[in-house]
């Protein structure tokens, strides 16, 4: 296994969670320290409290990801005499790497609105408020004819070439291709200064623009050449919709008290507060996670029975109300999901790429409130 150093670490998270997905003015990436280090331990937390700090400094982590991001607004002054100042004392003194990923984590494929609509056990799921759309491009790669079964293999195993319910989707063509080798190459076909003529084929697949240096990264590893000839176009194709929010069927229907209650387990709160009829079906679900009250119409407009978020205020539950829309509230708290998807997410891709790093979810509760 590889050590891993924080620029390593970040390429690797933002395969999965781009700034480009997050939306404008959002204070998102590196906020306090460096990546000019190795990373050795990697904390993964919803909020960044003295305690979480305290948590960092005793299980000698290097890096925080975070998803609220703690400088949320700029600082005007830094004085260790306040707690803003605190934290990056303590952070700065023990050489710790603060990060935050927000609403790209929010809208990535497998982030905070995957993971809720997951724990919900919701069915079919779409995006609740499109936010962004991937743009598609398509890779044209020449290898020789004996290789292009598994390099076709080996680039749809990573994601290339999924249309739809189909993957390793692509198109060959056959042709000769020329090539003279120089004097400093160590070429796998011919000889140096002479030129080659091989039977090689032309392979042509898709991929979504998110995916393009993992694409690269893997047609290096297993092509046969030196020096491979590829391109890469950007498709005029719609991509895939991604954004805040999913909505979804339950596999089997449940009353607004029963869901909620199975809401409140499912997703770990301390109290769960609903809006409407206890007695009312609910079949489709809508969930966006942190402060969802400016949505609750596009919840209903999309055919929700009941709308799951945080922070519901009390003329938004009066407004839903009158539109026939049913509310649950697990709190803002309900992010906290994301430690531990986060965390399975990075053990994934750094075990992918042969790297040695242990990523902890921080073990505190962050929730602000206390319940009386």
């Amino acid at each position: 296994m590889k050590q891993i150093n924080g620029h390593q670490f970040i390429q690797l998270f933002e395969q999965f969670s781009p700034k480009k997905y997050a939306l404008e003015h959002d204070p998102i990436g590196l906020q306090i320290g460096t990546l000019n280090k190795q990373m050795k331990n990697v904390l993964v937390t919803l909020d960044v409290t003295e305690d979480v700090v305290k948590e960092a400094i005793a299980k000698q982590v290097d890096l925080i990801i975070a998803h609220h991001p703690f400088i949320f607004r700029p600082l005007k002054r830094v004085t260790t005499d306040d707690f803003s100042g605190k934290i990056i004392e303590m952070l700065i003194k023990h050489d710790i790497t603060l990060y935050a990923a927000h609403t790209n984590l929010d809208v990535a494929p497998g982030g905070v609105n995957d993971l809720l609509a997951e724990a919900l056990q919701l069915k079919n799921t779409e995006v609740l408020v499109p936010t962004y759309e991937e743009k598609l491009k398509k890779l044209v790669v020449y290898v020789p004819e004996t290789h292009q079964d598994e390099l076709i293999e080996a680039l749809g195993n990573i994601g290339a070439g999924h249309i739809g319910q189909y993957s390793h989707c692509s198109f060959s063509t056959q042709g000769i291709g020329r090539f003279k080798p120089g004097n400093d190459t160590n070429p796998y076909i011919g000889k140096v200064n002479e030129i080659a003529a091989v039977e090689e084929v032309k392979i042509e697949t898709v991929f979504p623009e998110r995916m393009e240096r993992k694409v690269i990264n893997r047609l290096l590893q297993v092509h046969p050449y030196e020096e491979p000839a590829y391109d890469i176009y950007v498709l005029d194709v719609k991509g895939e919709e991604l954004g805040l929010g999913r909505i979804g069927r339950l596999e089997k229907e449940m009353t607004l008290e029963q869901f909620a209650k199975f809401t409140k387990g499912a997703l770990h709160s301390n109290v769960t507060r609903m809006v409407g009829d206890p007695h009312a079906i609910v079949k489709k679900v809508a969930v966006l996670g942190g402060d969802g009250n400016k949505y609750f119409q596009t919840a209903k407009f999309k055919g929700a029975d009941v709308y799951v978020t945080g922070d519901i205020n009390f003329h938004t539950a009066h407004d839903a109300i009158n539109i026939g829309l049913n509310m649950i509230d697990p709190g803002h708290h309900l992010e906290h999901i994301m430690k531990y998807g986060v965390k399975s997410k990075m053990e994934s891709l750094c075990k992918e790429n042969g790297f040695d790093v242990t990523i902890i979810a921080s073990s505190l509760d962050t929730d602000p409130f206390t319940m009386v």
